[in-house]
């Protein structure tokens, strides 16, 4: 089975637009979050008033510079939020151009929804204008697998390339799916990551009537947390296979050990702690660190009271007791929940903290809560000797995923 290495990293949120922008921030205690208002339309209501954290103007000019031709436009947002860091990790990686990425490459992007600005754009159209035709671009525009197509004709990738959508946890399985198709050899390098683009009114209004977004911010652990906030960006990853990166003399930034997959099989949105420690654990095995104490902790963190005290209790059944003296970062904190694309952007956060030896701090944290009794880094960055990184991904459906890693030096 061959060895996975990480070559490239590319991000795009509203902490910035590029992984130094993400990682700067976040390792400062800057956030992106903000309460915003959604404005009135004539065709529904508006009105609403939440913290979000929503990536700025200004990137779709930088986008099509780099590329070399007008595509921006052309695209959904949230296929944009895909393409753009997989140009950065691309370029990073140092394959633009190279002969692997004919059909040597895969590409799987995650998502949890697909092109919802485009579809309410069209739904309104439709139904609030009364026209009885849709833009011709709507399908194109829409489907979940707009962004690695687009990614495909933009880099001239030939290999297998498709999307994975399983909400909260879609990024997560792209990575897992593409570091199997390398450790198998059907490709010696994919591009995977995911993305999404969801502060439109309607899905807003969705997200709040299910009553877990925050009317204050994203208080990960925090014992007065209330809800979790959306985000809007994507994170791009690029694997490699071990022999091939060295080969051409790369710079590995990391290495992925193992994944675990898991489904609870329970409740379409409560968590089970049962099913994500079998996802830990599974990782954990496969990467041969269950023992280590060296471990830096990304939790998926969303900040809502269920999930928090569920991943402090699904730890626990993994680690033990131990799992207090291990270090525990969460960056939605900051960058807000991408849905399908937070675990590639948190994952790309956390291969920056191994290779500067920096936790940065969960933001906006208050006091701490006894049903979740973990070694949270608050207040400030703090120095960590951790080699290995957990990230965790759970998603509604039950579904499961955990990532390890090690740093640039090694496992």
């Amino acid at each position: 089975m061959n060895r996975i290495a990480v070559t490239g990293l590319g991000a795009i949120s509203a902490l910035g637009t590029s992984i130094e922008e993400n990682w700067r921030s976040v390792v400062a205690g800057r956030g992106g979050i903000a309460r915003c208002v959604m404005g009135d339309s004539p065709y529904g209501p508006g009105g609403l008033e939440l913290p979000m954290a929503r990536v700025a103007d200004g990137y779709e000019a930088a986008l099509d510079a780099g590329l070399g031709r007008p595509v921006a436009a052309g695209l959904d947002p949230f296929a944009r939020f895909a393409l753009a860091p997989a140009l950065e990790a691309l370029e990073q990686s140092g394959l633009r151009g190279h002969a692997v990425l004919d059909e040597r490459t895969a590409i799987i992007f995650g998502h949890g929804l697909g092109g919802l600005a485009t579809l309410e754009a069209g739904y309104e159209r439709f139904f609030g204008q009364k026209s009885a035709r849709m833009h011709p671009s709507t399908v194109p525009r829409v489907m979940v697998s707009a962004g690695v197509s687009a990614a495909a004709m933009a880099f001239e990738i030939h290999g297998p390339v498709f999307a994975t959508s399983s909400a909260c946890a879609s990024s997560a399985h792209a990575i897992a799916q593409g570091a199997a198709m390398i450790a198998m050899g059907q490709v010696d390098a994919a591009m995977v990551g995911g993305s999404e683009a969801i502060s439109t009114a309607g899905c807003v209004r969705a997200w709040e009537a299910i009553r877990a977004m925050s009317p204050v911010t994203c208080r990960p652990f925090s014992a007065d947390r209330d809800g979790m906030v959306l985000g809007e960006g994507g994170a791009v990853l690029m694997l490699e296979a071990w022999d091939h990166a060295h080969a051409r003399g790369a710079t590995i930034l990391g290495e992925l050990l193992g994944w675990g997959m898991t489904s609870d099989a329970f409740h379409i949105t409560q968590p089970s702690p049962q099913g994500q420690a079998r996802a830990m654990r599974q990782a954990a095995l496969h990467a041969g660190a269950l023992d280590r104490d060296d471990i830096l902790i990304s939790a998926h963190g969303t900040g809502t009271p269920l999930n928090d005290a569920a991943e402090t209790l699904s730890l626990v059944e993994v680690f033990g007791e131990r799992v207090r003296k291990l270090p525990v970062i969460a960056t939605k904190s900051a960058h807000g929940h991408l849905i399908g694309g937070s675990a590639a952007l948190q994952a790309a956060l956390g291969l920056r903290a191994l290779a500067e030896g920096l936790a940065p701090p969960i933001q906006n944290f208050t006091e701490r809560d006894p049903a979740c009794d973990l070694d949270l880094v608050v207040g400030e960055a703090r120095p960590v000797a951790s080699k290995l990184l957990l990230q965790n991904a759970f998603a509604f459906g039950g579904l499961n995923v955990a990532l390890m890693f090690a740093g640039p030096d090694g496992a």
